[in-house]
């Protein structure tokens, strides 16, 4: 039985591929062809309860070797899957003093690669620290990224926060609303670099001065998510500039979650059902009662869907009547690269369709 992932006894496996297109999306189109994440409809019906399909998602983990993150993404790109997101760090998490040793992919750059070997998943940061890199420079490499990938890009963005990597590069990580100030400004710098011929600003923190970004993305707007669980300020971020909010959630945090967001769009004049919710849980799936209780007992501060199909459906219903848009799969607990292959595709096959 293997360490981590889950029991494939009896399973069907790599049937998804057969069924890449069967729930017949086209995701992300605009008037112009290019592709949007932007919702152009309400996802409540007219008494309010949410009838909007839920996308899934793939993380692969970037500790992990190139070619098994590639493998994966372009097996998750032709079995029904619908986005693959990168984390944006230089190195392991440990406590601010240490420099732990272990391989990490950098995101931009696998998020390019990633762009160019898939043809129908959205792909995204998940997401960029803002205190890493220029705004002017991330949107100049989101333009482009979604060049790339043909109008699938999506760009996460937040405030950063892993001191280690920080301390380790002597990059400043300044004080929570020092942050939180800079990604303000960000989302205005990249929004009107997105978007407009020629861009100038001033602010406490960046400024442009008649600044092009040509080409532009090919979607009409690309997508912006706003990636962390603040309510005060984060949240109310990402309600004012954001087509997508993520944070990690169980179901009883993510209906808290929602109403905040819900009261922010009201205050901005925003319609809640305009921006799109993500969250994010450790998936255990398995037949094996005996294997599920072990990981039951297991401690962990993350949010888990642990349990055979049946149950997992369940799990995620909770979610779905709150209104959850996307549902991403980190794969760090999914086995080897044949495991997490054939996990990807019995839960893209036996659960995903009862939200589709």
């Amino acid at each position: 039985m293997p360490a981590q992932g889950g029991n494939l006894a009896g399973q069907p496996v790599r049937t998804a591929a057969r069924n890449a297109d069967r729930h017949g999306k086209q995701p992300w189109r605009t008037a112009s062809g290019h592709q949007s994440e932007i919702h152009e409809t309400s996802r409540f019906d007219p008494k309010g309860r949410y009838n909007a399909p839920m996308r899934f998602s793939i993380w692969p983990d970037a500790s992990r070797p190139w070619p098994e993150v590639m493998s994966l993404v372009r097996h998750c790109d032709v079995t029904g899957w619908d986005g693959a997101y990168v984390a944006d760090h230089f190195m392991p998490n440990s406590p601010a003093s240490e420099r732990p040793v272990g391989p990490v992919l950098e995101c931009w750059t696998s998020l390019a690669g990633l762009a160019a070997i898939t043809s129908s998943l959205r792909v995204g940061s998940l997401v960029t620290a803002i205190t890493y890199r220029h705004p002017a420079v991330i949107a100049k490499a989101a333009a482009t990224i979604d060049q790339i990938s043909n109008g699938r890009f999506l760009l996460g963005l937040g405030t950063g926060w892993q001191a280690n990597e920080h301390n380790a590069y002597g990059i400043d990580l300044p004080d929570p609303k020092t942050r939180l100030d800079r990604l303000e400004e960000v989302c205005i710098v990249v929004t009107s670099l997105l978007t407009s011929p020629r861009s100038t600003f001033l602010g406490a923190h960046y400024r442009l001065d008649d600044a092009p970004c040509a080409p532009k993305p090919l979607q009409q707007r690309l997508p912006l998510l706003i990636g962390g669980n603040g309510e005060q300020r984060t949240m109310a971020i990402a309600a004012r500039f954001a087509e997508e909010w993520n944070g990690w959630c169980t179901a009883d945090l993510f209906r808290r979650k929602a109403s905040v967001l819900n009261r922010h769009c009201e205050a901005f004049g925003r319609d809640p059902s305009s921006i799109a919710r993500s969250t994010q849980a450790l998936l255990y799936l398995s037949k094996d009662r005996r294997w599920l209780e072990e990981r039951r007992a297991e401690p962990t501060h993350r949010p888990r869907l642990i349990g055979t199909s049946a149950e997992v459906i369940d799990q995620i219903s909770e979610y779905a009547e709150i209104g959850l848009d996307e549902l991403i799969i980190p794969d760090r607990t999914l086995g080897s690269l044949t495991a997490r292959e054939d996990l990807c595709d019995w839960f893209i096959t036996e659960i995903a369709p009862a939200f589709r």
